[in-house]
Formats: structure tokens, C-alpha cells, sequence
């Protein structure tokens, strides 16, 4: 599977992680739930170990969890973290997505 997460979205992971004491099983459990204005929408959470059929990735030494649903949504998915004079957080290029709302937050496939 191609899931991009850049450096300084890895990083921003990884400060809250150090932050939370978590493990070293840890990772970061990336999903798409149905919902949001679009039909789909991006899930992220910090979790203490994969799932029985979740998808182990490594990124910079930071572990991705991605179940078998959201693996179809995220294939050739980048996920980055950007700050700006409006706010900050993360993003999501997803070259599957036909549509997204205004705000960002989900998408059509």
C-alpha cells in the first residue's frame, strides 16, 4: 500500500505521542468513516498497537495503522501538516477523491 506522511506531519504526531507516554507498539491509526458533507470523511487517532487484518506501515519510524475498508480510500493518499495565519492541522491529498466539501474535512470518492 502508498500512504505519505511527510516529516513534519510525522513529527506532529510523534511530539504528542512523547506527550501521552505511549508505548513502543504505538502507532498512529489512520481511517475513513462514512460521513461528513461529501459522503466519506479522515479519522486519526493514537492507539497502543495494530488490530487483528490492519495494515502495518512505517513512516519515518512512526507506525500507521490502516484497516481493511480504509485501505481502498487511501491508496496514493499524502498526509501532511501545514500552519497558517488560519489556523493549523493536518491535510490530506487524496488522488482518489472525485469531490470534498469547502471546509476540507471529507471527500467523494
Amino acid at each position: 500500500m502508498q500512504l505519505e506522511i511527510t516529516d513534519t506531519a510525522v513529527n506532529e504526531v510523534k511530539k504528542f505521542m512523547d506527550a501521552e507516554s505511549a508505548g513502543t507498539e504505538a502507532g498512529l491509526r489512520i481511517r475513513v468513516v462514512p460521513g461528513g458533507c461529501s459522503g466519506f470523511s479522515y479519522s486519526m487517532q493514537i492507539e497502543d498497537g495494530p488490530r487483528q487484518g490492519d495494515e502495518v506501515l512505517d513512516q519515518n519510524g512512526l507506525r500507521l495503522f490502516v484497516d481493511l475498508f480504509s485501505r481502498q480510500y487511501l491508496e496514493g493518499v499524502q498526509i501532511d501538516y501545514v500552519s497558517s495565519v488560519m489556523g493549523s492541522g493536518f491535510t490530506f491529498n487524496n488522488p482518489n477523491a472525485t469531490g470534498s466539501c469547502g471546509c476540507g474535512s471529507s471527500f467523494t470518492v
